[in-house]
């Protein structure tokens, strides 16, 4: 079973897995699906190899991560 701390470590390896030239990772929302399946991981990080940035200088994913096992299953832009 995967508690918080685990899911955004898992959470943040799967990003550096997809975007290995991210800097400046924060943490910024957790939250617990209705269903209490899921943790819902908000991370914020500069894309290095883009120079591409929002309007705050960082780009926001949400990652679905399976409460049960710590697997993320998917990661979306965030809106904000």
């Amino acid at each position: 079973m995967a508690d918080v701390g685990q899911a955004a470590q898992m959470a943040e390896l799967y990003l550096r897995s997809l975007v290995p030239n991210v800097s400046n990772i924060m943490l910024e929302e957790v939250e617990l699906s209705d269903d209490e399946q899921f943790w819902l991981i908000t991370l914020s990080y500069n894309d290095l190899s883009t120079g591409i940035q929002n309007m705050f200088g960082k780009t926001v994913k949400l990652f679905k991560v399976r409460k049960d096992n710590g697997e993320v299953i998917s990661m979306k832009i965030r809106k904000v």
